[in-house]
Protein backbone atom coordinates (compact mmCIF):
# COMPACT_ATOMS: atom_id res chain seq x y z
CA UNK A 1 0.00 0.00 0.00
CA UNK A 2 1.20 3.05 -1.02
CA UNK A 3 -0.11 6.80 -0.22
CA UNK A 4 0.26 9.73 -2.80
CA UNK A 5 -0.70 13.13 -2.09
CA UNK A 6 -0.11 15.41 -5.61
CA UNK A 7 3.36 14.59 -6.95
CA UNK A 8 4.57 12.90 -3.90
CA UNK A 9 4.32 9.49 -2.26
CA UNK A 10 5.15 7.28 0.77
CA UNK A 11 6.48 4.02 -0.32
CA UNK A 12 4.77 0.78 1.09
CA UNK A 13 7.68 0.16 3.31
CA UNK A 14 6.97 3.69 4.86
CA UNK A 15 3.36 2.64 5.03
CA UNK A 16 3.64 -0.63 6.97
CA UNK A 17 5.71 1.37 9.95
CA UNK A 18 2.93 4.23 9.26
CA UNK A 19 -0.07 1.61 9.93
CA UNK A 20 2.19 -0.47 12.78
CA UNK A 21 2.62 2.71 14.50
CA UNK A 22 -1.34 3.85 13.94
CA UNK A 23 -3.17 0.60 14.75
CA UNK A 24 -0.81 -1.16 17.42
CA UNK A 25 1.56 1.61 18.42
CA UNK A 26 4.34 0.36 17.75
CA UNK A 27 7.42 3.27 17.70
CA UNK A 28 8.70 3.67 14.17
CA UNK A 29 12.46 4.92 13.44
CA UNK A 30 13.79 8.51 14.33
CA UNK A 31 12.72 10.02 10.67
CA UNK A 32 8.71 9.08 11.32
CA UNK A 33 8.90 9.56 14.94
CA UNK A 34 9.90 13.14 14.06
CA UNK A 35 7.32 13.43 11.88
CA UNK A 36 4.84 12.17 13.50
CA UNK A 37 6.55 14.77 16.32
CA UNK A 38 5.60 17.61 13.97
CA UNK A 39 9.31 18.20 14.07
CA UNK A 40 9.94 19.30 10.77
CA UNK A 41 13.43 19.85 11.10
CA UNK A 42 14.21 17.08 13.13
CA UNK A 43 12.67 15.14 10.49
CA UNK A 44 14.44 17.02 7.83
CA UNK A 45 17.97 16.24 9.39
CA UNK A 46 16.86 12.06 9.56
CA UNK A 47 15.18 11.67 6.43
CA UNK A 48 16.77 10.02 4.09
CA UNK A 49 17.09 11.35 0.35
CA UNK A 50 13.35 9.68 -0.99
CA UNK A 51 11.57 10.38 2.30
CA UNK A 52 13.16 13.97 2.10
CA UNK A 53 11.80 14.71 -1.22
CA UNK A 54 8.52 13.13 -0.36
CA UNK A 55 7.82 15.04 2.91
CA UNK A 56 4.97 16.92 1.79
CA UNK A 57 3.31 13.24 1.50
CA UNK A 58 4.34 12.33 5.19
CA UNK A 59 3.00 16.01 6.32
CA UNK A 60 -0.40 15.48 4.29
CA UNK A 61 -0.75 11.86 5.15
CA UNK A 62 -0.72 12.65 9.10
CA UNK A 63 -2.98 15.99 8.36
CA UNK A 64 -5.71 14.12 6.32
CA UNK A 65 -6.35 10.65 7.22
CA UNK A 66 -4.47 9.76 10.51
CA UNK A 67 -6.08 10.42 13.56
CA UNK A 68 -5.17 13.50 15.38
CA UNK A 69 -4.96 12.25 18.70
CA UNK A 70 -2.12 10.01 17.49
CA UNK A 71 0.18 12.73 15.81
CA UNK A 72 0.98 16.68 16.45
CA UNK A 73 3.57 16.59 19.35
CA UNK A 74 5.56 14.28 21.49
CA UNK A 75 2.94 14.08 24.47
CA UNK A 76 0.84 13.01 21.91
CA UNK A 77 2.92 10.10 20.16
CA UNK A 78 4.22 9.10 23.78
CA UNK A 79 0.25 8.96 24.76
CA UNK A 80 -0.46 6.58 21.13
CA UNK A 81 2.59 4.34 22.17
CA UNK A 82 1.49 4.00 25.39
CA UNK A 83 -1.87 3.06 24.25
CA UNK A 84 -0.49 0.47 21.81
CA UNK A 85 1.08 -1.01 24.75
CA UNK A 86 -1.89 -1.49 26.71
CA UNK A 87 -4.04 -2.95 23.40
CA UNK A 88 -1.07 -4.96 22.95
CA UNK A 89 -1.65 -6.32 26.55
CA UNK A 90 -5.43 -7.16 26.11
CA UNK A 91 -5.93 -3.46 28.38
CA UNK A 92 -7.83 -1.46 26.32
CA UNK A 93 -10.87 -2.58 24.09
Amino acid sequence: MEYTFRQWHISSHMMGAIQRYIDHGIPPGHFLTAVIENNLCEACGRADDENLANLSAFVSYFYNEAPSSCWGSPEKRRAWHGRGTQVQEGNLI
